[in-house]
């Protein structure tokens, strides 16, 4: 696999991770829970963005509802028509009514109104579709995730943490980097923690 083509390697992992069963899924989303809920990032953070697992991403649902369970406002990835290059931020309960976007993936029913802005979250969970040891993403190609958080870059703001989320067979040696690619402060898998080497 040539990790120096973007488009052929994010085929690849996407279908790795497809591969893995039910229970190789649940167990790795116990494993995540384990190295995740005990972190400090985690345990001091009061706004947190989460995500519904598709396309078999990791699952940080078991995070989402004990970030509820500990008093914490979450909230939930939603592309918007008032934002069509970004991902919007709309806050998540147990219960709230949902409806699948145009990937099929889940989103808060929440009007315009009820977004909050990227820049008053303490922590977002992403998910990606490989990463290496200093913590490069390789998302799905779309950069929503590069445009909403390219302010932390440019003004050199410490929050939002930005934690990628993963499995472990999503880890490449090194993956190529775009000058617009917004560094990630850690990323976690099943196995373990992930923090960047960067000058």
């Amino acid at each position: 696999m040539n990790d120096q083509d973007p488009a052929a390697l994010r085929q690849a992992l996407r279908k790795q991770r497809r591969f893995l069963t039910p229970r190789e899924q649940d167990l790795a989303a116990k494993k995540l829970y384990r190295h995740l809920v005990t972190e400090k990032a985690f345990l001091k953070a009061r706004r947190i963005a989460f995500y519904f697992a598709s396309d078999g991403e990791i699952d940080p649902l078991a995070l989402l509802f004990k970030a509820l369970d500990m008093g914490k406002q979450c909230y939930l990835p939603v592309l918007s028509k008032h934002q069509p290059t970004k991902v919007s931020f709309a806050p998540f309960l147990a219960g709230q009514a949902l409806a699948p976007n145009r990937w099929g993936i889940l989103e808060p029913c929440q009007s315009i109104s009820g977004f909050v802005s990227p820049r008053s979250l303490n922590l977002v969970l992403l998910p990606l579709v490989g990463f290496d040891e200093n913590c490069n993403r390789l998302g799905m190609g779309k950069g929503y995730y590069d445009r909403t958080f390219a302010f932390k870059e440019r003004l050199g703001l410490c929050q939002p943490r930005l934690v990628g989320l993963a499995h472990e067979c999503q880890k490449r040696s090194r993956l190529p980097v775009n000058h617009w690619d917004v560094g990630l402060d850690a990323v976690i898998s099943d196995a373990a923690v992930y923090l960047p080497n960067r000058k």
